[in-house]
């Protein structure tokens, strides 16, 4: 004799009654498992990068639609580790698998800007007015504040009053160069973002 519930028995009589109603409706799973799926990143563009956020400098494979045509904008739909990165090996972090949805955020800034003093509102520069701003102001800075010798007459070649902060997901050769580059300018204030 069959020991049964009668919630058990309606439980295995509506589930046998389900699965012979679909396999006389036609459902094989056979047919539904044995169909070709599109791959998702078959006409995408790969394009390699590193990922913005820590020191570590993971490797970076982005995927985006978009030919190249004149009508079509490039967007990126998938973000994934790069297997072939000396760094990361293809594995990315939490933030670092996150960063599509950083890229699509309406809050991301694309464009620099500047707030006039006094102003209280910000106002979209182009890339040429911003470096060229910066640059102007690093100039007047150093020139004013440019320490060429002690009151000892020991030649020291510093200038304190402007700091650097480089970026942290560059590579070990624009961290060389970049040291060099600042350093020549005399600015002792240098560190990189990985220290922060």
């Amino acid at each position: 004799m069959l020991n049964m519930s009668r919630r058990q028995f309606l439980k295995v009589s509506g589930a046998t009654l389900a699965g012979s109603s679909l396999a006389m409706l036609g459902f094989a799973p056979d047919a539904a498992l044995a169909e070709v799926r599109q791959f998702k990143l078959a006409r995408a563009t790969e394009t390699r990068n590193t990922c913005p956020y820590c020191s570590v400098a993971c490797g970076l494979l982005m995927y985006s639609y978009g030919d190249g045509a004149k009508n079509a904008k490039k967007s990126i739909f998938h973000i994934e580790g790069d297997p072939d990165h000396p760094v990361n090996r293809g594995t990315l972090c939490p933030k670092g698998a996150s960063l599509i949805d950083f890229i699509h955020s309406p809050n991301r800034l694309t464009h620099p800007e500047y707030r006039k003093p006094g102003s209280d509102k910000w106002e979209r520069i182009s890339w040429d007015d911003a470096l060229d701003r910066i640059a102007k102001l690093m100039k007047a800075d150093r020139d004013a504040n440019f320490v060429e010798k002690t009151d000892d007459g020991l030649t020291v070649n510093r200038w304190t009053t402007t700091g650097m902060l480089a970026a942290s997901a560059s590579s070990n050769e624009v961290g060389y160069i970049t040291h060099k580059v600042i350093r020549s300018t005399g600015m002792l204030g240098f560190d990189n973002q990985a220290r922060v």
